[in-house]
């Protein structure tokens, strides 16, 4: 089991989308709680599973590619996508457990992922993909990956992030599918993201 201190400066990251082994020091990493970022007070509570998710599914938010990597800049999309799911959609919170922005922060997503995941034995109920919210952590990466590629510092995060994903909870690296490998009416993760989940599962095996 990760420690808290594991989980905030980060556990073998690979770096770079060609990269097949871990860098002799990886990058020094965290999550982001939602109180950094600004968050609303959910509208409601979300709701605790008393048991380990099965799986992490892979998103993007379908948003511009943006080159502003700035924290600032993160902080900002958490806050817009944490208005439009509560206030649009009529969800109590944000959808996804964790979002990875294209300049590599990571944002914890719904309200109590991050303990969830430090405990490593339950897991917050999502509203990132249909028949999934319950057995399965949602990772959005800001952009679209119908064509291009996320930047390498988002890819290294994503990769960190699956990597603490998969030791807390136990979850096999085989188990790291895109939204669309369980819900044929998205595109989600965009073409070109979702062929690489095949890297993104061998890299994390690395790790893991």
């Amino acid at each position: 089991m990760l420690s808290r201190r594991a989980v905030v400066l980060g556990v073998g990251a690979v770096v770079g989308l060609g990269a097949s082994a871990l860098p002799p020091r990886p990058a020094r990493r965290r999550i982001e709680r939602c109180a950094e970022w600004g968050a609303r007070t959910p509208a409601e509570r979300p709701a605790v599973v008393d048991r380990r998710p099965e799986r992490i599914l892979v998103h993007h938010t379908a948003t511009e590619n943006v080159a502003d990597g700035s924290r600032r800049h993160a902080h900002e999309l958490a806050r817009f996508f944490q208005s439009l799911h509560m206030d649009a959609n009529g969800w109590g919170d944000t959808g996804q457990h964790f979002t990875i922005t294209r300049g590599g922060v990571v944002l914890e997503g719904r309200h109590g992922s991050v303990d969830a995941l430090l405990a490593g034995d339950r897991m917050v109920e999502g509203a990132h993909a249909f028949g999934q919210n319950r057995n399965s952590i949602g990772i959005e990466n800001e952009g679209t990956y119908v064509d291009g590629v996320p930047p390498a510092v988002q890819w290294d995060a994503l990769v960190w992030l699956c990597v603490v994903t998969c030791r807390q909870y136990s979850i096999p690296p085989s188990e790291i599918h895109g939204h669309r490998d369980f819900w044929d009416g998205t595109v989600c993760p965009g073409d070109a993201l979702h062929a690489l989940l095949p890297r993104l599962r061998a890299q994390v095996a690395l790790a893991v």
